[in-house]
């Protein structure tokens, strides 16, 4: 009999009580491999990213590889990122795979199976999306996340300059894209204790909102750090969802690479600052 895997929400709440909520950015662009003194190829991609692995992944409640910087080097650093995926969760940390993918039915499937399924090397705990072909689109992904106890962080408010252009944008009703987004992502965690598995992506640097960010769901939430978010801000934004909020982070930590005791600090120490939100 095979058992009911424990959904993502649960074990997201599990990982950040007993680690802070701060997610790593695992983003090996040419820049970062540049101040490392690696080479810009698989090699230098690969000593890197494990490097980091090693320096965060014990620490942290979750690190969010960002696939592209792996993808640029075709096979061998898609290679490299199923070693992430594996050598993060045997360090006991979740991992968000930031792909933000999203299309319609076989395609949206085999997105999911790739992502979600814990048979694909790639498999991962939660992985972006974007809902901008209409939610529906997304139904694939959702039913994956419940079959495998996965999780799901929908594109709702990022901190682009061109995304208001479309999340801003008005229904017939009078709501916003990013407002209806929310809609749907409180449906499907209705219920959930003690967290949903169903979360958005809401930059830390947006500003003011009109949204209701308490949908019982996690809120990823990219900026924290190098690129200006604040422990402040994270209040400011999400008021009572605030301890629902994973801040995201990784030119602040990645930057005190290669050496690993300097990655590791930086990570206690926001969470130290991250604290007061729980």
């Amino acid at each position: 009999m095979t058992s009911t895997p424990t959904p993502f929400g649960a074990r997201l709440r599990t990982a950040v009580d007993a680690r802070g909520p701060l997610c790593v950015g695992i983003d090996p662009h040419a820049g970062l491999l540049a101040d490392w003194g690696l080479p810009d190829d698989a090699e230098g991609l690969r000593r890197f990213a494990l490097t980091v692995v090693e320096a965060v992944a014990p620490h942290v409640a979750a690190v969010k590889p960002q696939s592209a910087f792996y993808e640029r080097f075709g096979s061998r650093g898609v290679a490299v990122l199923e070693e992430v995926v594996a050598a993060a969760r045997a360090a006991g940390a979740l991992v968000v795979m930031d792909a933000k993918r999203g299309d319609i039915g076989s395609t949206s499937q085999a997105y999911a199976e790739a992502y979600l399924d814990p048979a694909s090397p790639l498999g991962s705990d939660a992985v972006t999306v974007s809902p901008f072909l209409g939610f529906g689109s997304l139904d694939p992904f959702v039913d994956a996340a419940h079959r495998h106890g996965g999780g799901l962080f929908v594109l709702a408010l990022t901190s682009n300059k061109e995304g208001p252009e479309v999340q801003h944008a008005r229904l017939d009703d009078g709501s916003t894209v990013a407002g209806r987004v929310l809609d749907h992502l409180r449906r499907l965690n209705a219920g959930a204790d003690p967290l949903g598995s169903f979360g958005a992506v809401v930059g830390a640097t947006i500003g003011e909102t009109e949204e209701d960010l308490a949908f019982n769901g996690p809120i990823l939430a990219p900026g924290y750090g190098a690129q200006g978010g604040t422990a402040a801000d994270v209040r400011r934004i999400f008021g009572s969802a605030a301890a629902n909020v994973l801040p995201s982070s990784s030119r602040d930590v990645l930057r005190r690479g290669p050496d690993v005791a300097a990655m590791r600090d930086a990570v206690r120490a926001t969470n130290d600052e991250l604290a007061a939100l729980r």
